[in-house]
C-alpha cells in the first residue's frame, strides 16, 4: 500500500514536469512560427514593392516608346526593335535583379528562421533542463515528503495496533480473572452446598438414629412393661391359689373371697370386680406390686 501511495504521488510530480517542460517547447514553436509569419509578411511586402516598381518602370517605358511613336511617325523599324530589345533586355534584367532579391529574401529567410529555431531550441533546452531540475526537486522533495509521510502513517499504525493488543491483553486478562472468580464462587457455593447437604444427611442420620434408638427404648419400654404386667399378673395368680385355691366365694373367719381380704374392707360388696379393684388398691397401696407381695408372702406366709 506504502509503495503504491508513493508510485502514484511521484507520477503525479512527472507528469507536472512533463507539462512544464512541454510548455515551454510550444511557447518557443509558436515565437518561431510568430517570426516565420513576420519575416514572409515582410517578404511579400517588400516584392509588391518591387513589382510596383517594375510595373511603373515598364508603363513608363511603353509611355516613352508610345510617345516616339506618336511624334515621330517616320521612325524605322529598326529604332522599334531596339527599343522592343531594350526593353526586353531591361525587363530580364528586372526579372533576375527580382530573383536575385528573392534568393537573397529566402536566404534570409532560411537564415532568420533557422537562427530564431536555434535560438529558439537552446532556450527550449534550457528551460528544459531548468524544468527537469525543478521537477526532479520537486518530485525528490515529494518523495521524502511521502516517505516521511509513510513513517508517520506507519509509526501511528504500529501505535495503534499496539494499543489494541495492549487493550485485547487487557480484556483478556479482566475475562480470565473473571472466569476464575466465578470458577471459585461456584466452587464455593458447589462445597457450601455439599456441606449443607452432609450437614442435612447427618442430621437425618441423627433424627433416625434417635428415632431408631426411642422405638428401641419404648420397645424395650413396651416388653418391660409387658413382662412387669405379665410377673404381676402370675404373682397374683400365683397370691390368689395360695390363699383360696382361686375361688371368690372362699371364706376363713373375717377373711373373705379370692384374695382373702378382711370382708370390711369389700364394703358390703362382693362381687367379682369388686374383689379384683379392692384387692389391686390393697397390694399397690401396701407392697407397690403384686410380685413384692408375693415376696413378702414367701417370706411369710401372708401378706
Amino acid at each position: 500500500m506504502t509503495f503504491k501511495h508513493n508510485f502514484k504521488k511521484v507520477l503525479s510530480a512527472t507528469a507536472f514536469a512533463a507539462a512544464l517542460v512541454v510548455a515551454p517547447a510550444a511557447n518557443v514553436s509558436a515565437a518561431t512560427n510568430d517570426a516565420s509569419s513576420t519575416q514572409q509578411s515582410a517578404t511579400a511586402t517588400s516584392q509588391d514593392q518591387q513589382a510596383s516598381q517594375d510595373q511603373a518602370a515598364s508603363q513608363s517605358s511603353a509611355a516613352n516608346q508610345s510617345s516616339s511613336t506618336s511624334t515621330s511617325s517616320a521612325t524605322s523599324t529598326s529604332t522599334v526593335k531596339k527599343t522592343t530589345k531594350k526593353a526586353k533586355k531591361t525587363t530580364k534584367k528586372s526579372k533576375k535583379k527580382t530573383s536575385k532579391k528573392k534568393a537573397v529574401r529566402k536566404v534570409a529567410k532560411k537564415t532568420t528562421k533557422k537562427k530564431a529555431t536555434k535560438k529558439a531550441k537552446k532556450t527550449s533546452k534550457k528551460s528544459t533542463k531548468k524544468t527537469t531540475k525543478a521537477a526532479t526537486a520537486a518530485v525528490t522533495a515529494s518523495a521524502g515528503q511521502s516517505q516521511a509521510t509513510d513513517q508517520q502513517d506507519d509509526a501511528a499504525k504500529k501505535a495503534a495496533e499496539a494499543a489494541a493488543k495492549k487493550a485485547a491483553a487487557a480484556k483478556k486478562a479482566a475475562a480470565k480473572k473473571k472466569a476464575a472468580a466465578k470458577k471459585k464462587a461456584a466452587a464455593k457455593k458447589a462445597a457450601a452446598k455439599k456441606r449443607a447437604a452432609a450437614k442435612k444427611k447427618a442430621a437425618a442420620k441423627k433424627r433416625a438414629a434417635a428415632k431408631k434408638r426411642a422405638a428401641a427404648k419404648k420397645k424395650a419400654a413396651a416388653k418391660k412393661k409387658a413382662a412387669k404386667k405379665s410377673a404381676e399378673k402370675a404373682a397374683k395368680y400365683w397370691i390368689a391359689m395360695r390363699e383360696s385355691g382361686g375361688y371368690y366365694t372362699a371364706r376363713n373367719g373375717s377373711c373373705y373371697g379370692r384374695y382373702q381380704l378382711l370382708i370390711s374392707y369389700l364394703g358390703g360388696d362382693l362381687s367379682k370386680k369388686n374383689q379384683e379393684r379392692t384387692a389391686d388398691r390393697y397390694v399397690y397401696g401396701r407392697y407397690g406390686s403384686w410380685v413384692n407381695a408375693k415376696r413378702f408372702w414367701l417370706a411369710h406366709n401372708w401378706y
